[in-house]
């Protein structure tokens, strides 16, 4: 497989850990973890043997050092990787809430990280990949968001198949009416989408999956992949997907979860692996995307629990 075949864009950043469980506040030490939705997705990709592109833009400080260390040392190629001498890297606290669940924290204003700019990809790249992967959290503000959608439109002029994972972090939106526009706009652009119960409930009202994942399918994508924590995953497909119309559902993996950061990265990741290359059916991507999720969970941080094939194809065959 060419090994540009992929294009990921979109936020690369630091991730800050408690180095104990509880509240940030509480919290007097804190662990830098490279991070960042689309940052996560693009070195499960490489770790899966599949290295795309990484369109994504750095503070020129040690964050920014830190997180191109990280992203070269995986093999993620650094083409369209940017660096701002006039902003920093964003960073995210990451810790537990009152109900202890997981709760992010984002320090993104004025920041490298969301001043992409459109018009930066350039055709003779889109030419040459076949798969654009997308994050949702550059939408949340300019000139960022109009870059991605930018990106999106002419991957899909191009020809590449579009996946996009909402990721929607509602606080960060300047208004609610901004957010469900250019969510509208992001999903009848896309091909796959990747959410989940949740994610997209200030767009879409559906009492369960089914409801949910063809309400997305009528905006325009051909496939939708909910994923389900610890209970694994479904998806739906139309007429239109590369294997025509299915639904399939898949329990998931036991692991020993450590922390689940990027696990739902991970699972796309394993998605685009599935689509491209790896698997022959969408029952068979479930499986296979719910492995490479099930696996991230074994190591704190978004990045450090991510699967080769290898690590795949192993926990998939032991409980085969």
């Amino acid at each position: 497989m060419d090994d540009t075949q992929i294009l990921v864009a979109g936020e690369a950043l630091i991730d800050l850990f408690p180095a104990t469980s509880g509240p940030i506040a509480d919290a007097e030490t804190l662990t830098r973890r490279a991070g960042g939705a689309p940052a996560n997705v693009a070195v499960a990709l490489a770790r899966l043997g599949h290295p795309p592109l990484l369109w994504a833009r750095l503070g020129d400080d040690p964050f920014g050092d830190h997180l191109a260390d990280v992203l070269a040392d995986n093999g993620v190629h650094e083409t369209l990787l940017e660096r701002d001498p006039e902003r920093k890297t964003a960073h995210t606290l990451v810790g537990e809430d009152e109900d202890g669940d997981q709760s992010f924290t984002f320090f993104a204003d004025e920041t490298a990280t969301f001043a992409m700019q459109p018009e930066t990809v350039s055709s003779e790249t889109l030419e040459r990949v076949e798969w654009v992967h997308v994050g949702g959290v550059t939408l949340h503000t300019e000139p960022s968001r109009s870059a991605t959608l930018e990106l999106m439109e002419r991957a899909d002029e191009h020809g590449c198949t579009v996946s996009f994972d909402p990721n929607t972090r509602a606080d960060l939106w300047p208004e609610e009416s901004v957010l469900v526009e250019t969510l509208e706009r992001a999903l009848g652009l896309a091909d796959v989408v990747k959410t989940d119960q949740d994610d997209l409930s200030v767009l879409v009202e559906a009492t369960d999956e089914e409801e949910l994942a063809e309400a997305l399918l009528e905006r325009g994508p051909h496939t939708v992949m909910l994923t389900r924590g610890s209970e694994g995953a479904m998806a739906r497909a139309s007429e239109e997907a590369p294997w025509g119309p299915a639904t399939t559902e898949f329990g998931g993996y036991e692991v020993d979860v450590v922390e689940t950061t990027g696990a739902g990265d991970a699972f796309l990741a394993g998605s685009i692996a599935g689509f491209l290359s790896e698997c022959s059916s969408l029952a068979e991507t479930v499986r296979y995307a719910s492995a490479v999720g099930g696996l991230a969970t074994t190591a704190t941080g978004a990045m450090d629990g991510l699967p080769s094939a290898d690590d795949v194809a192993e926990i998939i065959a032991d409980n085969a």
